[in-house]
């Protein structure tokens, strides 16, 4: 699905991605995992195609990402936290999107539901909650029935009952062959969902692979106990 080859990256000669090799297979939730700072926003963005790498191939389905819309158009995007125009409300809003797409694409509405949406989609976005804009931010991401869901921090103001919702949403379309690429500080989640786990560190790939394998090369019991420790590790190592 998605494959990085020898990925660089800085900004203003700050190194962000040294030299990143990673695979996103097809039909599976892929969690980055990482401190904050080591690159996984970054790798997200040059997805979407919204960064460039400096160095370094990386392609989805075979193709060269290069931010062309044929590509663009098969990823749905949940940032961690959306910025809507103020003035519109959620309806003017996936109606935009949906003129955008080129006219009426088949629709995946069961968020709206689940979400319990119907009631504020006639809304002026700026009297909303943060939970009520992220639920409309989790519908978006799904509206179009994408190929790949890239998703920061999915559950960030969500309550109980949306996060679980969310989440049941996300096993579901993964059953479907939906892929996922999820970054979160919530890591007992992604215990949850997570088929694979890729641990970014100082700017290069300290793990990848099943979450277990990860606890049990920690020797942890849990994945937010296992990175904390190679996050300690790593931390011995350098100094």
């Amino acid at each position: 699905m998605i494959t990085a080859h020898d990925i660089h990256k800085a900004f203003a000669s700050r190194p962000i991605l040294r030299g990143v090799n990673l695979a996103v297979p097809r039909g599976e939730v892929t969690a980055i995992i990482g401190p904050n700072a080591a690159g996984k926003t970054t790798f997200n963005k040059m997805v979407l195609g919204l960064v460039r790498p400096d160095a370094g191939d990386l392609r989805m389905n075979g193709q060269r990402i290069d931010g062309s819309a044929a590509y663009r158009a098969q990823i749905g995007y949940m940032p961690q936290a959306a910025r809507f125009p103020e003035n519109l409300r959620a309806a003017d809003i996936i109606a935009l999107l949906t003129d955008l797409r080129g006219g009426a694409p088949e629709r995946d509405d069961e968020l709206i539901d689940t979400l319990s949406l119907a009631p504020v989609l006639q809304t002026p976005m700026r009297v909303l909650s943060g939970g009520t804009r992220q639920r409309i931010n989790a519908a978006l991401a799904f509206l179009f029935r994408p190929e790949l869901l890239i998703l920061d921090e999915p559950t960030a103001a969500l309550d109980p009952v949306s996060s679980s919702t969310l989440k049941d949403k996300i096993r579901s379309a993964r059953a479907q062959g939906t892929t996922f690429l999820i970054t979160s500080h919530v890591l007992s989640e992604l215990e949850e969902l997570a088929d694979r786990v890729i641990f970014l560190l100082d700017g290069g790939i300290r793990f990848a692979g099943r979450p277990n394998d990860l606890m049990q090369e920690a020797g942890e019991t849990s994945l937010e106990r296992a990175a904390a420790r190679l996050m300690r590790d790593a931390g011995r190592t350098a100094s």
